[in-house]
């Protein structure tokens, strides 16, 4: 019979489970209540249900390396939270290899080739910035409403556009792109907050689509494979889809993006 096991990636906002069974595989993300590090995983084990004492527990995320080799009766193993994120993008994208980028709070980079994978490059902006501005912008940090917001909003209403900037395209960007985030709050005063959150996340998600381009370019990898909770938002992956326009990169976006890097956890476990 197939063994259960169960893997955490403690994150900075939210903690992910997955617990593999002979039936598959169950997904689950809780809020993290910033408790220490073993703390975290205890609440972690406790909502996975009922589990034997025997049972693999896996971790990566946080202060995983500050845990103890073993927990309440269960062997922890701790998993290299880089290796997680390489090895659990490829496992749901169905690649054999390519950069992929965690973006969760902040965000990570790793080159990924088979079960090789080291680190490259990432962002300290990511959807804690996103969540930070946009509770000093808006007076809200609630994903979902910021999200509709965006969608229902126009980036360009407060971004210098290049059409605005310099009358017409730069290279191969066209003058509908824009040539500076959010640099018409500093001219004008009145914009919605629709607006408004469209130009925060198309900041946060041009960074990151930005990156990523020149990070995959100087690997040699033609594939780009997105994970993280931020990629849950869907104002986001239309900002990075429209990146990949201007540049001719495609983006993957796999099923259950957010619950990539404990995917990566279950991948070294198995």
């Amino acid at each position: 019979m197939q063994k259960i096991i169960l893997a955490a990636d403690i994150g900075m906002t939210n903690i992910d489970l997955a617990l593999k069974t002979p039936s598959g595989v169950n997904l689950k993300m809780l809020a993290n209540p910033h408790l220490e590090a073993e703390g975290q995983l205890r609440l972690a084990i406790q909502a996975a249900g009922e589990l034997d004492p025997g049972t693999p527990v896996g971790v990566t995320g946080g202060r995983y390396r500050d845990l103890p080799e073993s927990l309440d009766g269960f062997a922890i193993q701790k998993v290299d939270e880089m290796r997680a994120v390489g090895l659990g993008g490829l496992a749901l994208s169905g690649r054999e290899q390519g950069l992929v980028v965690s973006a969760g709070t902040g965000t990570a980079m790793v080159a990924a080739r088979g079960r090789e994978v080291h680190h490259v490059t990432g962002s300290a902006v990511g959807g804690g910035t996103l969540l930070g501005l946009s509770k000093l912008i808006l007076g809200t940090d609630d994903p979902r409403e910021i999200d509709q917001l965006a969608l229902a909003g126009d980036a360009a209403a407060v971004d210098i556009m290049l059409q605005e900037a310099v009358g017409g395209q730069v290279g191969r960007l066209p003058a509908e792109a824009n040539a500076v985030n959010l640099g018409k709050l500093d001219r004008e005063a009145d914009f919605t907050r629709e607006n408004l959150a469209a130009g925060l996340v198309r900041l946060v998600a041009q960074v990151i689509a930005v990156i990523a381009i020149n990070a995959a370019n100087a690997e040699g990898l033609d594939e780009i494979i997105l994970i993280g909770h931020l990629m849950d938002l869907e104002s986001i992956r239309r900002e990075i889809a429209l990146v990949g326009t201007f540049y001719d990169k495609e983006f993957i976006i796999p099923e259950d993006p957010g619950f990539g890097t404990v995917t990566g956890v279950l991948a070294v476990l198995e």
